[in-house]
């Protein structure tokens, strides 16, 4: 195969494991057990939303003494213990991965995940392996949709941002891999890309093995 990309980026939640509708049913009640209410959109609008900008959206929703590290803390305990009966993978995710190994092709995972949780998961899950590089949202000062973590990842392979492709399913992945330079991939899962975020992709696929006929 002649490659058409040096290398493909890729999201973790929503898009090689079907995690987020768990994160999606966990923040409110992690919200509620400190008395909190939150609506059925907003837990969408933080998805892969990295530091800062996470806690500065919820003081916007709940004030300037919101302690945002107490309810995540709790959210994440609340998806730790869904996830020991196993983490669920999205179709496709280890075929694509091994048939872009197999073509010579460069793979990296690009998540909001911190470090420890990231390599825990994919190594549970069997996907440790098929990656070049891991970049984290604790690995960069301002997490997505700000481009610094698909900057990062380019670097850290050495191959120029116009050379990659980046697969995400939610706006927030999508805009940081964009403002990075990155042609970017959105195979949706919660939700359909809207006309703003239309501008921003090189495709939108329904699989991730629809990946193949980019190249």
């Amino acid at each position: 195969m002649e490659k058409k990309f040096d290398a493909v980026l890729f999201d973790m939640d929503g898009t090689l494991t079907d995690t987020e509708k768990y994160y999606q049913e966990a923040w409110p009640k992690s919200l509620a057990h400190f008395g909190y209410e939150m609506s059925a959109e907003k837990p969408l609008i933080l998805r892969s939303l990295g530091r800062p900008y996470a806690v500065e959206q919820f003081k916007e929703w709940y004030g300037p003494d919101f302690d945002y590290w107490a309810v995540r803390n709790y959210r994440k305990q609340m998806v730790e213990e869904i996830f020991k009966d196993g983490i669920p993978l999205k179709p496709g995710a280890k075929e694509i991965l091994q048939w872009l190994r197999d073509n010579g092709v460069f793979v990296a995972l690009v998540t909001a995940n911190d470090k420890d949780r990231a390599e825990r998961y994919t190594k549970r899950i069997g996907l440790f392996e098929y990656f070049d590089a891991i970049v984290c949202a604790d690995m960069v000062e301002f997490g997505k949709p700000a481009p610094d973590i698909y900057a990062y990842a380019c670097k850290e392979l050495k191959v120029a941002p116009e050379n990659t492709l980046a697969v995400e399913d939610s706006p927030n992945g999508c805009t940081s891999a964009y403002r990075a330079g990155c042609n970017v991939v959105m195979v949706p899962d919660l939700t359909e890309p809207d006309e703003e975020l239309k501008k921003m992709l090189y495709a939108r696929v329904d699989k991730l093995l629809d990946i193949k006929k980019l190249f």
